[in-house]
């Protein structure tokens, strides 16, 4: 099971769940403390800012970061959960969740995944271009990032509640 919550609830969240790997998705320099329960090899940091098109001085989703998360994904032995965390919860990590399920699952329909995506998260927007690039990468002829689309935004929320994605 993959389960996604904002960096306030990590501890809580690899607590709760009993995970035993953490995928932080989160911009460069920001503090995350790893939770004693997670070993230092089965934590992955990406770095980059929650955008969708390159600005100065900050850090777009680009292919090396979609690589990293499909390379853990794919090394997770998922004999107990993953946790996936941004800042709030709602842009880059359900988008990363949302990656790890196709990649995990490479016969299961896009809209299925991201429906359960949505009904599992009302705040879920994952991040479109983290998405798209993660299409090309996992040859899914722009059907990720239609799926997401035919979700549409979430509701406001200042942070998103924890949830599990099943894959």
């Amino acid at each position: 099971m993959i389960h996604v919550c904002p960096l306030s609830r990590l501890e809580e969240t690899v607590t709760r769940t009993g995970a035993s790997h953490v995928l932080t998705v989160i911009n460069v320099g920001t503090p995350v403390l790893r939770p004693a329960a997670i070993r230092a090899e089965d934590h992955l940091f990406v770095g980059f800012n929650d955008i969708v098109a390159p600005q100065d001085g900050l850090i777009h989703p680009a292919g090396e970061h979609v690589a990293e998360i499909l390379a853990f994904a794919r090394r997770w032995p998922r004999q107990a959960p993953l946790v996936v965390h941004c800042f709030a919860g709602i842009s880059r990590s359900t988008a990363s969740a949302f990656i790890a399920a196709c990649a995990l699952s490479p016969d299961r329909d896009e809209r299925e995944i991201a429906g359960a995506l949505r009904t599992a998260s009302p705040s879920a927007t994952p991040n479109a271009l983290l998405v798209s690039l993660a299409d090309a990468a996992l040859g899914r002829q722009g059907r990720m990032s239609a799926a997401i689309a035919a979700i549409g935004r979430g509701s406001e929320a200042m942070q998103g509640e924890p949830f599990e994605l099943a894959y």
